[in-house]
């Protein structure tokens, strides 16, 4: 997964042992060297992820960093600051100021990149549901932002064995007004999340009855946690552990001893983003169902998608975009044969069968009569074919029974059209797909087809 960082540092040396290791992982690297270039980066490039250092003339990091989170245009990139400063309370400064973590120096390389790969994980997810809240905005169908609310009434879980620990984190979480609710099990923590909601989970690494890694897996697999910010206890010697956990989904950690100010900074930055996410889950609701769904299938319509891929392709910062333009093959004949009705019923479960095997960022629009759309966000001509085929093979095994005991098969053509980092417009990218659809009809249907990739003129 390709990412634009920023790295802001006064010292060239730093800078460049940074880009050198990020550039190996195929990371789009820029470097502004104190707080003014950055903020300036920033607001134009819009990077993915900042790597932020402390000490730097000027403006310094924390200043920098609080000003980044003050502004509606970069307040939703992660920040990872990085300093020589090795005390909490200098960590305590950072957190507050509204950074995601803070590394010190020498960055240990294993550590950054995990971060590095969560934190843009996040802010992708994170993208994706702010572009989809900008274009039912764009289109007046809800106010204007609200501020995020006071982290006060959250929910939390807290899952330790060991009662210090626990009374230590029950307390520190009290002070914000969290209301944390202590398990001691697995089994505890699945049911409990199985009942209520929460803002967040604290999972400690220290667990002896089973094992917490996999509890971590467990909880981002299932549908009423997927998307609860997860925060690791762990020992300071735990690191492997760790850099597992943010594989798994973690979405941040602290060691023991706890320092109840630090757990206080990161449980709220945490739970005021999924705060932050809730609020654009929120805004799309009821108004963009009534105005921009297809009525049968409850999908995206034609004019949300439209609007939706401008916006898209206007923020996208050189990520590529990928369409998937689908018809059901020999539609008419399904008509014809067993009536308008059955017709219905015929694309209300393709419609479901496509919603099921897309990813949670990707968008799907009902085009109109039996076409279909998707749009992939950061997917290059190999994921999109890819995950064209994988549509086209859930649709063919769907089963679709429009009398008792006789099954019809279904069968979808598939055009797909990617843009490059610099060129193509939505209704090009649209046309492309479209081309290559009649393509793939022409070339015996159930079939994908690959458009060539746009590029500038």
């Amino acid at each position: 997964m390709t990412a634009r960082i920023l790295i802001v540092d006064d010292v060239p040396a730093n800078t460049r042992l940074l880009e050198a290791k990020l550039s190996a992982e195929y990371y789009q690297v820029s470097s502004a060297r104190d707080g003014f270039e950055a903020l300036e980066q920033a607001q134009t490039w819009q990077p993915d992820l900042i790597l932020l250092d402390v000490m730097m003339p000027g403006m310094d990091g924390f200043e920098c960093c609080r000003q980044l989170k003050d502004s509606p245009a970069t307040q939703h990139i992660p920040v990872v600051m990085v300093t020589a400063l090795g005390e909490s309370a200098e960590r305590l400064r950072g957190l507050e100021a509204g950074a995601d973590d803070f590394l010190t120096k020498p960055v240990e390389y294993d550590t950054l990149m995990a971060r590095v790969r969560s934190l843009v994980r996040l802010k992708r997810l994170l993208d994706e549901w702010r572009a989809r809240g900008e274009t039912a905005r764009a289109l007046g169908l809800c106010g204007e932002r609200q501020p995020i609310p006071s982290v006060a009434g959250a929910r939390a879980l807290v899952i330790d064995e060991w009662e210090l620990n626990g009374d230590v984190i029950l307390r520190a979480l009290a002070r914000d007004g969290i209301v944390a609710d202590p398990v001691r099990t697995g089994a505890e923590v699945i049911a409990a999340a199985a009942k209520r909601s929460y803002d967040l989970i604290v999972i400690s690494l220290q667990l002896v009855e089973e094992d917490s890694l996999k509890l971590v897996s467990a909880l981002r697999a299932a549908d009423s946690t997927h998307e609860t910010p997860l925060l690791l206890v762990a020992e300071s010697g735990e690191r492997a552990r760790v850099l597992r956990g943010f594989e798994l989904g973690a979405s941040d950690w602290l060691t023991i001893p706890v320092d109840e100010n630090e757990l206080r900074a990161r449980a709220r930055n945490q739970i005021r983003r999924k705060f932050y996410q809730d609020r654009f889950r929120a805004d799309l609701g009821t108004a963009l169902e009534l105005a921009l769904t297809d009525p049968l299938t409850s999908l995206y319509n034609q004019r949300y998608l439209r609007r939706h891929l401008a916006g898209l392709m206007e923020g996208r910062g050189g990520h590529p975009i990928a369409v998937l333009m689908i018809d059901v093959d020999h539609f008419k004949a399904v008509n014809d044969q067993y009536g308008h009705a059955c017709g219905d019923v015929a694309l209300k479960l393709i419609a479901d069968t496509l919603r099921a095997s897309i990813r949670a960022f990707d968008s799907l629009a009902r085009y109109g009569g039996e076409e279909f759309v998707v749009v992939m966000p950061g997917s290059d001509p190999d994921d999109a074919v890819a995950a064209a085929e994988r549509l086209r093979m859930a649709v063919e095994s769907a089963v679709f029974e429009p009398t008792p005991g006789h099954r019809h098969l279904l069968s979808v053509s598939v055009g797909v059209s990617c843009s490059s980092s610099s060129a193509s417009t939505p209704e090009e990218l649209l046309h492309a797909a479209d081309l290559v659809l009649y393509e793939a009809k022409r070339r015996g249907r159930n079939r994908v087809e690959l458009a060539p990739l746009m590029t500038a003129n």
